[in-house]
């Protein structure tokens, strides 16, 4: 029964509740020996945004983000492999679990830039309408 969840995604930002959900994707990941893919999105600039209003898109934020988490997880005695993508973070999130045969995806229940009025049509909204695997939401 540990071949269950052999592939977990865990898609990061600065949100609370992605710290939170880390705990989670720990458990699970010391649970079943699964491999630990760790993904930022970048979202990409509007065409008439003025490009240094968002601190969060900066390559170098992302990049400390990533090997933040990476270390927070070894530092538990896990490996995990980290990938860098831009574009819409729920079409993105989809796209790289399918892509590395994810089986399952766990996320934080905000974060990634969601607005209250958005709350409809949040990034975990998409994610779970939209994924090709199970999705595991940590309140």
């Amino acid at each position: 029964m540990t071949e269950i969840f052999k592939t977990v995604l865990f898609p990061i930002d600065q949100s609370r509740e992605t710290r939170e959900a880390a705990d989670v994707v720990t458990n699970v990941v010391k649970k079943y020996s699964s491999r630990l893919v760790l993904l930022s999105v970048v979202e990409e600039p509007a065409k008439d945004a003025p490009s240094a209003d968002d601190p969060m898109g900066s390559p170098e934020v992302v990049a400390k983000l990533l090997e933040n988490a990476q270390s927070l997880f070894s530092g538990q005695g896990i490996q995990s492999e980290i990938l860098e993508r831009q574009g819409k973070p729920a079409f993105t999130i989809c796209d790289v679990a399918d892509e590395i045969g994810a089986d399952l995806i766990i996320m934080g229940c905000r974060g990634l830039g969601l607005t209250e009025e958005g709350a409809d049509d949040s990034v975990t909204t998409r994610v779970i309408n939209l994924s090709p695997c199970p999705v595991l939401i940590v309140p």
